[in-house]
This record gives structure tokens, sequence and C-alpha cells, in this order.
């Protein structure tokens, strides 16, 4: 067990290796042996991360669709937290315009549900449609624009990165980069040095000042300086067949039922 285990990091090691002569010698464009590796750019960096995240074609494939279960505790405006469990279901689509998304919430209160889909943001809650409020958009946004997905899909999102330099967490050696969407939202990642693993980040919004780290994955919203919203991911689950009524306005499916 020890020698497969020893064998399988000498792989992954030996194929991030790989990456990084690939990454040096093809994108800058010239011969790796006999000169000082030169820095990567943002683009270069940000490319090594999704070819160590097993590359363009098996991340479309594998994360296309899935479910994620996490937990989120609220402090209330009387100073208590509010404990709520949540399961999100995901359909990733070319665009981030043409993704769907759905998140069922359960609380103490009530049970509902956050959908995105066809360009739209509405809620569900005992089968009737409601608007949700904005702050409640304004999350689920933040939630969708603030991830790893959004720098392994970079491209694709038509983002802007830029360099933010390097430095040190707990001793390792981090790239920090600074990804910017066409919505002008800018969400920082810090990047191993050595795994090309994001290992958290950070971005602003409103309310202000929230930053993601460690395993599992965790998520802090502040706002002047307290502690406002915390959310954990459980488990995540990929390859999940869903159908599309899933992420449909009840009121317009019966619209459509009675002509």
């Amino acid at each position: 067990m020890r020698f497969g285990q020893n064998l399988s990091t000498y792989r992954a090691t030996a194929g991030l290796a790989v990456l990084l002569w690939f990454v040096a010698g093809v994108f800058i464009g010239a011969p790796v042996s006999a000169q000082t590796p030169k820095a990567l750019t943002p683009e270069q960096i940000a490319e090594v991360v999704i070819l160590a995240a097993g590359g363009r074609p098996v991340l479309t494939q594998i994360r296309r669709n899935g479910i994620e279960r996490g937990r989120s505790s609220r402090m209330g405006q009387n100073g208590r937290a509010e404990e709520s469990r949540y399961e999100m279901r995901f359909v990733r689509g070319d665009k981030p315009e043409k993704d769907k998304v759905r998140i069922d919430n359960k609380t103490p209160q009530a049970e509902y549900s956050l959908i995105f889909g066809e360009g739209k943001i509405f809620g569900i809650i005992n089968g009737s449609a409601f608007t949700p409020r904005a702050e409640a958009t304004a999350d689920f946004i933040s939630q969708q624009a603030h991830s790893i997905d959004a720098l392994l899909r970079y491209k694709e999102n038509e983002s802007k990165l830029a360099s933010a330099g390097k430095d040190k967490h707990q001793g390792i050696d981090v790239n920090v980069l600074d990804l910017t969407d066409k919505a002008n939202r800018r969400t920082r990642y810090f990047i191993s040095a050595k795994s090309y693993r994001v290992l958290w980040l950070e971005y602003e919004d409103t309310p202000p000042g929230a930053s993601t780290s460690g395993l599992p994955y965790r998520t802090v919203l502040t706002e002047d300086g307290k502690q406002t919203l915390e959310t954990r991911i459980l488990t995540v689950t990929y390859g999940v067949k869903m159908e599309d009524s899933l992420f449909q306005n009840p009121e317009a499916q019966s619209s459509a039922g009675n002509p």
C-alpha cells in the first residue's frame, strides 16, 4: 500500500514536471535547457493550473454537471447564528449566461430554492415562484462569480488575468493571480508554486471582505470586520443527470401546459 501511494505521488510529481517543461519551453518559445527559467506570465500560470487539474477536455466532461452539498451559518441581527443546509445542482454551459444553477436551502424557518436559468434569477417556495431579495440575489451571484471554476474557465468567460506577485503562506510559496471578469468583479487566487493547486481565494464584494481557504471548502463573509456568513462545502458529486424542469419557473410551466 505504501509502495502504491509513493508511486502515485511520483507519477503526479513527474506529470507536473512535464507540464512545467511544456509551459516554459512551448509558451515562452525557447529551449528550457542552458538558460535560467523565466517567470511565467499570468496566462501561463492559469494554463498550468488547468493542466494540473486534468486539462480542459477532461474538466469539461467531468465538471459539466453535478450536485454540491454543504451548510452555512449566517449571523442574524440579534447576534445569533442561523444555521442552514443547502444543495446546489448545476449544469455548465459554454458561457456563464448559459449555466443552469439551482440552490435548495433548508433553514429552521423555511425551505426554498434559488434558481438561475435562461439568464434570470428567481425563487421557489411551496411550489410558487417569487422574486428574491436584493441581498439574496447578490449572494447567489457572488457564489458563482468568485470560485475556482471561474479561473478554470477564464478563457471561455473572457476574463482578464494579472499577476499580483508572489507570497508565502505557512511556509508554502504561492503565485498570486488577479482575475477580473466582464462584469469587473475581481477575484484573487493564491496558487501553490509547487503543485499549482489553488490553495485559497479572496474577493471583495457586497458585503466587502470575503475569502475561502482549506478543505473542506470554506467561505467566510465579513462586514465591518465582523463575520456575517460562513459556508462549508461538504460533498461534490459530478456527472449527475438532471431534468430541465429543475431549473424552470413553475408558473411558466403551468402557462405552457394550459394554452
